[in-house]
C-alpha cells in the first residue's frame, strides 16, 4: 500500500534578519517560506514520500511564488484554495549566547485566517491518501480557521484516515477564544496521534511534567510517562503520543531527546548535544514528520520510529530556513552513531 500524507495549515512569508542582526539593526530581510504543516509536507517530500500541502493563498504575485516554493520541494499543490487579500508574514530575528530568538506574527486578516468552512473539497483532497497531519496553530489563527480544520478532521476521521495532531501551542495567536483548551480538546479527541513538547500539554491541557527543568537543561524523560499516561486518558481516542525534550542551555547550544508512549508502551530516545545551532525554527516540525515517515515505514519497530524522528530533527538545527533539507540517507547516519561531521567526498 502507498502511503499519502496530506497537511493543512498556513504558510507565511518568512522575513529574517541577516546572520544574528537585532531588528533595530537590519536594513534588509532574508525572504522565504514556512509555516509548521508546510514543514512537515517539506521533510516529507525530502524523505521521498507523497506529501499534498492545502492552504489558502492570495491569488496575487506572491501567493504564486508561494506556490512555486511549494512544487520546487515536490509538495502537492492542486488543493491549495486562491482567495483573500494577502499572505501572512512571521518576522525572525535569530538569537545568539545568552540572547533568545524572537519572533513577530503579521497574520491578522490574511487569506489563510479568513477561509470559510466548505471552501476545501476534503474528499478530493484526501483522494489516494491515508495520513493527515494538523496542528494548534491553525485553530489558534481565527475562528473560521478552526472550523475548517474541524471538517477536515472529520472528514479524514470518516474515511478511516490516521490523524496527527502537534498541539504546538502559541500564546500571541489564540486571541478569538479565551478557552483555546476546550477548542483543542475537541479536535484533538478525534486524533489517533499527539505530539508536543515540554511545555504543549502543559499549556492546553495543564498536564505538566514535574521536576524539569528546561532553562537550565535538566530534563527527566521519564517525568513524561505520567503525561502521556494522562493524556490519553483525557482524549480517549489517542493511540501515541510523543514529546520532543529540549533543554535549553543557551540561544545556542541545546540538548535535544524525545520519548514516544504507544500502545501502553513507553520509549525513551538518544539525546544529542547540538552546538552550535544554526537555526532551531521547524525542528518540531522535522520531529512530527520523522515520526509521521517512521511510524509508516518502520512497521512494528516503535523505538526505530522513534529515533528517527529525533536524529531527523537534531539536523534540522543545521539548516537555515523552516523547511528540513535532509534525506533518509543522512539521517540513518546520524542514528547509526556518526556524530563526527567529517566532510563526505
Amino acid at each position: 500500500m502507498l502511503n499519502k500524507v496530506v497537511t493543512f495549515g498556513e504558510i507565511m512569508l518568512r522575513l529574517c534578519t541577516p546572520g544574528f542582526e537585532r531588528f533595530q539593526q537590519a536594513r534588509k530581510f532574508d525572504a522565504t517560506y514556512g509555516g509548521g504543516e508546510a514543514n512537515v509536507a517539506a521533510s516529507l517530500a525530502d524523505f521521498g514520500m507523497d506529501v499534498e500541502f492545502v492552504t489558502r493563498l492570495p491569488n496575487n504575485d506572491i501567493g504564486e511564488a508561494c506556490q512555486a516554493f511549494l512544487r520546487q520541494k515536490n509538495i502537492g499543490t492542486q488543493h491549495i484554495v486562491f482567495g483573500g487579500e494577502r499572505i501572512g508574514i512571521y518576522f525572525l530575528e535569530a538569537g545568539a549566547a545568552q540572547r533568545p530568538s524572537k519572533v513577530l506574527y503579521d497574520r491578522a486578516g490574511s487569506s489563510f485566517a479568513t477561509l470559510q468552512k466548505g471552501s476545501v473539497n476534503w474528499e478530493e483532497a484526501f483522494a489516494g491518501a491515508n495520513w493527515f497531519h494538523w496542528t494548534g496553530i491553525t485553530p489558534a489563527v481565527s475562528q473560521s480557521a478552526a472550523e475548517v480544520c474541524k471538517e477536515g478532521i472529520e472528514a479524514a476521521h470518516k474515511l478511516g484516515m490516521t490523524i496527527s495532531c502537534d498541539l504546538n501551542y502559541r500564546a500571541k495567536l489564540w486571541k478569538w477564544t479565551d478557552a483555546p483548551g476546550k477548542v483543542m480538546e475537541d479536535l484533538v479527541s478525534q486524533s489517533d496521534i499527539a505530539i508536543g513538547n515540554e511545555e504543549d500539554a502543559e499549556k492546553v491541557f495543564g498536564i505538566k511534567a514535574h521536576e524539569s527543568n528546561i532553562t537550565r537543561g535538566k530534563l527527566d524523560p521519564q517525568n513524561y510517562l505520567r503525561v502521556c499516561e494522562q493524556l490519553a486518558t483525557k482524549m480517549g481516542n489517542l493511540k501515541t503520543i510523543a514529546f520532543t525534550l529540549r533543554g535549553s542551555l543557551s540561544a545556542s547550544h541545546n540538548t535535544w531527546s524525545g520519548v514516544l508512549w504507544q500502545d501502553r508502551k513507553f520509549i525513551m530516545g538518544t539525546q544529542y548535544d547540538v552546538f552550535p545551532i544554526v537555526d532551531r525554527v521547524g525542528s518540531g516540525d522535522a520531529f512530527a514528520a520523522g515520526l509521521i515517515y517512521g511510524l509508516l515505514n518502520f512497521t512494528n519497530d516503535q523505538e526505530r520510529a522513534l529515533q528517527f524522528a529525533i536524529a531527523a530533527s537534531c539536523l534540522k538545527h543545521t539548516i537555515q530556513g523552516d523547511f528540513n533539507s535532509i534525506h533518509v540517507a543522512e539521517v540513518e547516519q546520524l542514528m547509526k552513531g556518526d556524530q563526527s561531521g567529517r566532510i563526505s567526498r
